[in-house]
């Protein structure tokens, strides 16, 4: 059996962090899909019009996509395996596409100003994040049976 405590900021950041990488990897592949298609010019307006549009959703989807496929399949993202990090419901479920649509959403908004968001699991009384809170998910560090650790101790199936 495998069971967790709540993650603190330091670990999904250096997940984030991780992630970030393996993104940016998978940006330049659909970057070069894309300058496939504009004969290696830049995407940009003056060059690609009104495609820069659907290039730029493109690039909102390859990140979501990386993901929801990952939370959906087994609530980890490669950062999140090498962190011992795992996404799943305030049950201890794998995610539903509709959490991993409204975490996604709520992520957002968490992260982005200077990640106050996140940050908030230091004052919440169960060590949500704001994003965790709303879209009633957690992220628990994995820890195998045996080991003492301090904090909420919640058990994955």
């Amino acid at each position: 059996m495998i069971s967790g405590t709540r993650a603190g900021f330091g670990r999904r950041l250096a997940a984030l962090v991780y992630d970030a990488f393996l993104l940016a990897a998978l940006l330049m592949i659909f970057t070069g899909g894309a300058l496939f298609f504009t004969h290696g010019a830049a995407v940009v307006p003056a060059t690609a019009g009104s495609w820069v549009y659907v290039y730029r959703a493109g690039l909102v989807l390859v990140i979501f996509g990386y993901y929801a496929l990952n939370w959906l399949r087994s609530g980890q993202t490669l950062g999140m395996r090498a962190w011992h990090l795992r996404t799943v419901t305030d049950s201890g479920h794998t995610l539903t596409w509709s959490r991993v649509i409204l975490r996604a959403c709520f992520g957002l908004i968490a992260w982005a100003p200077l990640a106050l968001g996140v940050l908030w699991l230091y004052l919440d009384p169960e060590h949500l994040a704001l994003h965790d809170r709303l879209s009633k998910t957690q992220v628990i560090h994995l820890i195998r049976e045996g080991k003492k650790t301090q904090g909420t101790k919640t058990t994955v199936p």
